[in-house]
């Protein structure tokens, strides 16, 4: 089969519907409507003799020949990007809307205060911040980029560890006061701990203590099983019962006695927080200099916490 533009053109826009996952946010990538998009696969399908998407009215998914193809051309269409992005000098551009999902701790205590500072220093381009399950589909939901706590994505993602929080066991003066201070992580079997569910699994994450080499697990029980931290952290101010909670969201009411960290002497168990997009291909320039100053601010928090 003969090479023509029009196949380089059939091929970049199935890479924006497999990268977007629909022809809608495709067509908003590419400047083209849904139904150009549309007709744009099939025309690329007619040309090479094979169906390359199945289409149902709530989902898109590549067919094995589809998948195949995307697979061995997706490198080749990124380095004609990269390429054209140098060439032009719009790699050093970021403009346009960015949607991103934020883990609602990073969100609030290490990107708030410094959004100002990103306006001013990224003055053409629109952030649109939204919070989603961590769980969900980044595709699916049309993200750009997802800021997650938890372990690194599956290989078909692209990644970058921002930083990593201690975990701490905490409870607070009430609490205490009622039920007694367990003194070593094996006695919480004893107490009333509050479960938080992990939303990669669907069940409670596991309790463990680190100290250098050494690791304990605790298999805890409570009353009280959570998917929301504010909740959480809430529940275990008033009094409801010990909770695992991520340093980041709770320093300051440690330090203002609100709440008690129980094992200090147990400092290793630390969560990581991810930056994750969902395209292996060049992200665009806004998608860089998001991820970029997310590096930034979160090597100054590490800093800030190490001087500490």
């Amino acid at each position: 089969m003969g090479f023509d533009g029009r196949l380089l053109s059939g091929m970049s826009v199935l890479a924006a519907v497999v990268e977007t996952g629909s022809f809608t946010r495709a067509g908003e990538v590419l400047g083209l409507s849904a139904s150009g998009v549309s007709r744009a696969i099939s025309r690329l399908e007619k040309r090479m003799g094979i169906r390359l998407l199945d289409r149902t009215t709530r989902a898109l998914h590549l067919t094995g020949e589809g998948a195949r193809l995307y697979e061995l051309a997706a490198p080749h269409l990124s380095g004609i990007e990269e390429a054209a992005n140098v060439v032009s000098g719009a790699a050093s551009t970021a403009r346009g809307a960015l949607r991103v999902s934020l883990n609602s701790l990073f969100s609030r205590y290490v990107l708030a205060p410094r959004l100002p500072e990103f306006k001013e220093r990224y003055p053409e381009l629109q952030l649109i911040a939204v919070q989603l399950p961590d769980a969900g589909d980044l595709v699916a939901d049309g993200i750009d980029v997802a800021v997650r706590f938890g372990p690194p994505p599956p290989s078909s993602m692209m990644s970058r560890r921002l930083l990593e929080t201690r975990v701490l066991t905490v409870a607070s003066p009430s609490y205490l006061k009622k039920y007694g201070r367990p003194r070593r992580p094996e006695k919480l079997t004893e107490h009333d701990c509050i479960q938080f569910i992990d939303p990669q699994r669907g069940k409670p994450f596991e309790w463990e203590f680190q100290r250098g080499k050494e690791v304990v697990s605790v298999a805890t029980t409570g009353r009280l099983t959570l998917t929301d931290v504010d909740t959480m952290v809430g529940a275990c101010v008033a009094g409801a019962g010990i909770a695992q909670v991520l340093a980041l969201g709770v320093e300051h009411l440690i330090a203002n006695g609100v709440l008690i960290e129980l094992f200090p002497e147990w400092p290793g168990e630390t969560f990581p927080l991810h930056a994750i997009r969902p395209s292996r291909r060049l992200p665009p320039a806004a998608v860089e200099a998001f991820l970029d100053f997310c590096r930034e601010i979160c090597e100054a928090v590490e800093t800030t916490v190490k001087a500490s």
